[in-house]
């Protein structure tokens, strides 16, 4: 197994809020769907695997390098976003890149015009004139332009129109033909239908399956919880409700 992420017993506790033992890893090429209800844990684990939020205890390895040890090696070789692009609306976006460069060894302008006529990005523009969709876009272009092997993208479909994340789909599925690994969490469950290789579903900062989608689905099936990833969901997120209401 050629794994380009690896968690372990991830904790990180709140006042009011607790990851707890979050494990799963991520194979070279492959694309993970993060899932889970609003305030299950995502962001959260996505910014304590990156040491954006300090976890309480864990093991994270990139590349098989432990975050703690390597984090300015590792970050050379991964991109993170949170969403949309939020730079300064008013700078060209020429004048932003031109900057964002100097941070990374191993920058590529040829990759980066690659990506920015394939994307169909103008860098005279700023990023207020660009659509959503655009602008994650152009986060995507800031990341493989500095050789991103791994993608780390926290909700990256919300708010876009639907043709939009078709499109934003299908890069995804091109980028992993080429080998770059993609984690990014959703609750747009039909988003996962149609990329996603491996499903990762946290509910109340626990982590409930984490496994190729099409065993998942199989699994959830046989056991009369859904069809499809969203009526899966429903079902156990409404359980839990019902469970609540029962005490």
């Amino acid at each position: 197994m050629n794994c380009v992420l690896q968690v372990r017993n991830l904790c990180k506790e709140y006042p009011k809020f607790k990851l707890q033992n979050v494990s799963f890893s991520i194979e070279k090429g492959s694309i993970m769907g993060f899932i889970g209800r609003n305030g299950a844990g995502k962001s959260t684990t996505l910014k304590s695997i990156l040491n954006l939020v300090h976890p309480t205890s864990g093991e994270i390895r990139f590349f098989d390098m432990d975050i703690a040890q390597h984090e300015g090696e590792i970050k050379q070789r991964i991109g993170f976003a949170g969403g949309a692009v939020d730079y300064y609306k008013k700078k060209k976006i020429s004048s932003i890149v031109a900057v964002t460069k100097q941070f990374y060894d191993n920058w590529d302008d040829a990759a980066y015009e690659k990506y920015m006529k394939l994307f169909n990005i103008d860098e005279d523009k700023t990023p207020g004139e660009l659509s959503e969709g655009m602008k994650v876009k152009l986060n995507l272009v800031l990341a493989l332009s500095h050789g991103a092997e791994l993608l780390i993208l926290d909700e990256p479909t919300s708010g876009l129109d639907p043709v939009s994340r078709e499109e934003l789909l299908e890069v995804f599925e091109y980028l992993a033909s080429k080998g770059i690994s993609i984690l990014f969490s959703t609750h747009i469950t039909s988003d996962l239908d149609k990329c996603a290789d491996q499903i990762t579903y946290i509910k109340d900062g626990q982590i409930v399956a984490s496994e190729n989608k099409q065993a998942f689905l199989d699994r959830c099936r046989e056991n009369g919880w859904g069809n499809n990833i969203e009526e899966i969901m429903v079902h156990f997120e409404k359980r839990s409700i019902y469970e609540q209401i029962a005490d």
